[in-house]
């Protein structure tokens, strides 16, 4: 069975500039223990890092595809302890 998304996020069209923003703001808007697909045409990995570093304990992170062409990464919000 496939799983629901709280959220798809597709960011292939969006300028450089706006991505990591999209995303983050996204991601603030789930509800705990919900997810969100994110799409990508490159590996996301810098953004993951990102992630660690504003986030840590507060998600996870799942690939779903790994290119070439397209990436889709699962990001969940942690339900806090």
């Amino acid at each position: 069975m496939a799983e629901t998304f709280a959220a798809t996020l597709d960011v292939r069209p969006l300028p450089p500039r706006e991505k990591h923003l999209r995303i983050h703001r996204t991601f603030a808007g789930l509800q705990p223990g919900t997810a969100m697909l994110l799409i990508n045409d490159h590996d996301p990995k810098p953004l993951y890092y990102e992630f660690q570093a504003e986030r840590s304990g507060q998600f996870e992170w799942t690939y779903v595809e790994r290119g070439p062409e397209v990436w889709q990464v699962r990001i969940a919000k942690q339900v806090a302890p």
